[in-house]
């Protein structure tokens, strides 16, 4: 087949032809097991029990990715036709970034604790469906494209930041999709001017031209708003804290009292010794039976934990996000007792989970302005950007429903900040 189409919900059709080398490369890759493993693996992934629609795939992203990539380099390439002498490393990056994710996501790299840009390297480097092509399309290829993925080096800048920069094409799809997908409305982007806006900087660096100003302090703010309202949310909170301890659980109660395949095995006992096979082996479908299989036959906590995520029967979460740090850890610790004089097991069913997130991060592949005279930081031309500078923190805790009235009394005198959640 010389071309093909994809059609894509945000993008419209995707189309690929082997008439151009680069493009011929990328379809050689998307029709490689591993990458088509990236179907089995939800962009979100527990989030569904949040947002019902959040099924979308990483195998869907990682398309759009590509997509605006290559858009990116033809309007660059306008200017600076160089660029296209790049292509084949930025259309395999921006394909290819996510293909290391282990089951559900982000999530997965929690749960079992690894690093998908890691695994996304070593599968580049040592897996042949995806290093032939690569090495076929150009000698050092899939090295190149490994470390642009691993380490964030490459030696053209531009296209270093096009793949891993606070303005990356992977950031300005999944801000799009999740907000699509989720149904959640702060994600309507004006992608066009954004793109449009893309200029090269004296030194070869990717910049803004000040046209793109608003869509990109808008882009920011969306993104800003995505963290708060989507991918920290209280019941994705939950979720995580619930698939971690199932796996830690399983881990330590061990291949005597719990069941897995070969696979599984190795991912819970020997993750020291995965190879690409067992890695490969494992997505949303393995790691999805294996809960249900504990559900059905595992021992007693296990099962009950298995069973909360499978049903949704979940924990409860309390915002402890404006109580000071020496409070939070007390509430926990009465939570415990609490949990502790009904009957339950307090470390399966209590936890406080704190995270820091930046709006805008001005020391990581920071964002800035050319005009063609003037090359300055971003957050030094929009205060709306200086303002997401500063960190937010957010805290929960997390606690079992047979607990909400006697903590929400605790917090009522003691804590007035705590806001106890209402319910799922």
């Amino acid at each position: 087949m010389s071309a093909r189409t994809y059609h894509d919900p945000l993008h419209g059709a995707i189309r690929l032809s082997r008439e151009e080398p680069a493009e011929a490369l990328v379809i050689d890759l998307i029709d490689t097991a591993p990458f088509q493993r990236l179907r089995r693996i939800r962009q979100l992934g527990p989030a569904y029990l949040t947002f019902h629609g959040a099924e979308s795939s990483r195998f869907t992203h990682s398309l759009g990715v590509l997509h605006l990539a290559r858009q990116a380099l033809t309007n660059l390439s306008r200017e600076h036709p160089e660029l296209q002498e790049h292509a084949g490393v930025l259309l395999a990056a921006a394909l290819l970034h996510d293909v290391g994710h282990g089951p559900l996501s982000h999530s997965g790299e929690e749960m079992y604790g690894l690093h998908h840009e890691t695994w996304s390297s070593r599968l580049i480097r040592e897996h042949p469906a995806l290093r032939t092509p690569l090495e076929a399309f150009q000698s050092g290829c899939a090295d190149q494209v490994a470390d642009l993925l691993e380490h964030g080096r490459y030696r053209n800048p531009a296209i270093k930041a096009l793949v891993s920069s606070q303005l990356d094409c992977d950031r300005l799809d999944y801000l799009l999709r999740d907000s699509y997908n989720t149904g959640a409305r702060y994600g309507v982007l004006d992608l066009e001017r954004i793109l449009a806006s893309l200029t090269l900087a004296p030194d070869g660096s990717l910049a803004l031209q000040p046209k793109g100003l608003m869509a990109v302090e808008h882009y920011l703010v969306v993104r800003n708003l995505m963290y708060r309202s989507v991918y920290n949310h209280r019941l994705n909170v939950v979720c995580n804290w619930l698939l971690n301890r199932s796996i830690s659980l399983a881990r330590e109660l061990g291949p005597k009292q719990v069941w897995a395949d070969a696979v599984m095995a190795r991912w819970l006992w020997e993750p020291d010794q995965l190879d690409l096979e067992s890695f490969l082996g494992n997505d949303d479908v393995r790691t999805g039976y294996h809960l249900q299989r504990w559900q059905e036959e595992g021992p007693e906590h296990l099962s009950e934990l298995c069973g909360r995520i499978l049903n949704r029967q979940l924990l409860k979460a309390a915002d402890l996000s404006h109580t000071p740090q020496d409070r939070r850890l007390a509430l926990l610790a009465k939570a415990q007792r609490l949990s502790e004089a009904k009957g339950l097991r307090p470390d399966l069913c209590c936890g406080l989970h704190q995270q820091s997130n930046h709006g805008y991060h001005p020391y990581k592949s920071g964002l800035r302005l050319w005009d063609g005279q003037q090359l300055g930081a971003l957050e030094r031309r929009s205060a709306l950007v200086q303002s997401l500078v500063q960190p937010t923190t957010t805290a929960w805790l997390i606690h079992p429903p047979d607990i909400s009235a006697e903590l929400r009394q605790v917090m009522a005198c003691d804590t007035p900040t705590a806001r106890p959640s209402e319910g799922p």
